[in-house]
């Protein structure tokens, strides 16, 4: 913990920043714009949609936006962007509280279609081998945000409960806890848990059977022909994939997600909305 005198200096300069630089605003006719574009977020209670446009104000004012390969970045773009980052914030305390969450990094790109990555593997024998990834999104540890824009507009379209950037900044709130695992840090109390490890315990007793099952739904459908699942097989590639497209899945579609996932939904209400999950119990 920093010495006195320098959490004393700290306060003093945040007062002045906020003194200086009042709290930014985004206009009325551009977030009805955004609300009507996307409904998941028209759905939300008045209360909270000003206090996600609040909140998305000031990551917008914290954040810088870059088109790759000659894409222009508008205020549309990047308000629907802002949005939907900050909708698994809502509930983590006043704003910039809430936003140290994304304070590693500064950089949003986005890209005016799917981005291909170079990878490289190596199989049990030694050898390497190199592809290329499609990718709608990807969030680097300490590092920028890709998000390729047909993918972020098309969120919640066509009775799919996905958004690119809900996934990419989740990873972001993994990666937290140190690296992308699918078990983000958990707030004090999760789930009446007295500590950090019952805590993990009860979040991995509900995910793992969770996953496991998803998983065998995957395999199923594609080696069987069996029904595919309501929730995007990508979440079946590893836990962190899975957390991430459950987050997207809770966010956009809470409903269905509450259906598919009945004991995942508690879960996830104890990690997003913390204080009402407490008053529940």
């Amino acid at each position: 913990m920093p010495p006195a005198p320098l959490r004393l200096l700290t306060r003093i300069a945040r007062r002045l920043r906020a003194a200086i630089a009042p709290t930014p605003e985004i206009s009325a006719g551009l977030w009805l714009q955004t609300l009507h574009h996307y409904p998941f977020l028209a759905a939300l209670p008045l209360a909270d949609q000003a206090k996600l446009r609040a909140l998305s104000a000031i990551f917008l004012q914290r954040k810088e936006f870059s088109g790759a390969h000659g894409l222009v970045v508008t205020d549309a773009m990047a308000v629907a962007i802002a949005a939907q980052a900050c909708l698994p914030l809502l509930h983590w305390g006043r704003p910039r509280q809430a936003l140290a969450w994304y304070d590693d990094f500064v950089g949003i790109v986005v890209h005016p279609a799917e981005a291909l990555a170079r990878r490289k593997t190596m199989d049990a024998a030694g050898v390497v081998h190199h592809y290329n990834e499609v990718l709608l999104g990807e969030a680097m540890e300490h590092g920028p945000v890709m998000l390729a824009w047909p993918a972020v507009a098309a969120a919640g379209r066509g009775g799919h409960a996905s958004s690119v950037v809900i996934h990419e900044f989740v990873h972001k709130i993994d990666m937290k806890s140190g690296g992308a695992d699918g078990c983000p840090p958990l707030p004090p109390g999760f789930m009446g848990t007295s500590g950090v490890r019952a805590a993990h315990a009860a979040w991995h007793a509900a995910w793992e059977p969770a996953y496991a099952h998803f998983r065998e739904q995957v395999i199923i459908a594609e080696r069987f022909g069996g029904e595919w699942p309501w929730l995007d097989a990508y979440g079946a590639t590893a836990p962190a994939e899975f957390f991430a497209v459950a987050c997207e899945a809770y966010f956009v579609h809470r409903e269905r997600f509450g259906e598919e996932f009945p004991a995942l939904l508690p879960v996830l209400d104890a990690l997003f909305r913390p204080a009402q999950a407490i008053q529940a119990k």
